[in-house]
């Protein structure tokens, strides 16, 4: 660990410590909602299938909007190097993390959240393929600022609960049953991947604004 300028405390990633990780002190606390991007702030499975249709070497139609975890529906684990390889081709070829589009409303709804007092800390695990960090990192902060999506922390991690927030957000299966398993108030952002699990949940982002809004009032109370 280093500490960076106005005691930003910022971990690196490495082989012994897999966690980058930007948090800015504050003199008062907030209130911390704990925001994953994709596939919640991020379009990904949209921003992906192009790019999986190209490197597959098929045509978009006969790629499913609908998937599951793993994307078993586009055969991808079938092709050469699975998922990995799709991903790293994705990331270093194409500039997937800078070019996705924005889930509708996100941005505004961030926005407004933002305003509203709520501290935002960016969580997500978009490290977890080694040998490009750097591209990884620095595409999502061009994207975060690009579409001018307001944080103050942005964490880089696996283990999401280790960072803390008041509420969290999440679509992967696996990450919200952890979360919960944790004790973490979390909501599931709804797609195709984790429509068996149980809420609150939201389909849209005004509804992930009335859920944060609501959580926070009740945390603000004395």
């Amino acid at each position: 660990m280093r500490i960076g300028h106005a005691g930003t405390r910022i971990f690196d990633p490495s082989p012994l410590h897999p966690v980058s990780c930007i948090l800015v002190h504050m003199m008062e606390r907030s209130f911390v909602f704990g925001v994953d991007l994709d596939g919640v702030v991020a379009d990904f499975y949209g921003g992906l299938r192009p790019i999986a249709a190209e490197w597959l070497g098929v045509q978009l139609e006969s790629l499913p909007l609908r998937v599951s975890w793993g994307l078993i529906e586009w055969g991808v684990d079938d092709a050469p190097g699975g998922y990995e390889r799709l991903h790293r081709f994705a990331v270093t070829q194409r500039e997937l993390f800078a070019t996705m589009p924005p889930m509708a409303g996100a941005p505004q709804a961030l926005r407004r959240l933002s305003i509203e007092g709520v501290r935002i800390r960016i969580i997500t695990h978009r490290l977890f393929i080694k040998y490009f960090h750097q591209v990884a990192v620095s595409q999502t902060i061009q994207w975060l600022d690009q579409h001018d999506i307001p944080y103050w922390d942005l964490c880089f991690m696996q283990q999401k609960s280790a960072v803390g927030a008041d509420l969290y957000i999440e679509d992967s299966p696996a990450n919200i049953e952890r979360l919960r398993a944790e004790g973490q108030k979390t909501i599931v952002f709804t797609n195709s991947t984790n429509e068996h699990l149980a809420g609150p949940r939201a389909n849209t982002w005004e509804e992930v604004v009335e859920q944060v809004l609501r959580e926070k009032r009740a945390w603000d109370s004395p």
